[in-house]
């Protein structure tokens, strides 16, 4: 079973000062509440230990990340690959009259039992800490 999410947030600033936030691999990790650490390789990929507070796993999973495409300043996707799940997270920005859209797409297969249901009932909250995060660091707090 394989879960996806949309959902599309409106700002009241440029395109480009969500791109800032969006484009950025260490922000993004940080706006994920199962994201326990992770390491910054370079500019489009890093490891991300995720907690997943499931039955079969008793520690942090790996995910090893990666941006897959990048069409700055509108567009990154990205993909995870871990031993429990693949995730793939697409961000599209578009200007409107006062500011832009930002419309987010994930999707997340899991590999063990018991990831996709976590995932399932919890991918809709972590959209919400993505665009708690954005809405912060656009006001500078």
């Amino acid at each position: 079973m394989t879960v996806r999410v949309s959902r599309t947030f409106e700002f009241d600033v440029p395109g480009e000062r969500i791109w800032e936030f969006i484009a950025d691999p260490e922000k993004r990790a940080g706006a994920i509440s199962v994201v326990d650490s992770f390491d910054i390789h370079d500019e489009q990929r890093a490891t991300w230990h995720v907690q997943l507070p499931i039955p079969l796993i008793n520690s942090t999973v790996k995910v090893e990340t990666q941006d897959v495409l990048r069409e700055p300043p509108t567009r990154v996707k990205f993909e995870g690959r871990s031993k429990a799940l693949r995730v793939t997270g697409e961000h599209t920005i578009t200007e409107t009259d006062g500011g832009c859209k930002l419309k987010n797409e994930f999707v997340v297969d899991g590999k063990l039992p018991g990831v996709e249901q976590f995932f399932k009932r919890n991918l809709d909250a972590e959209l919400d800490n993505l665009e708690a995060a954005l809405r912060a660091d656009i006001s500078g707090e």
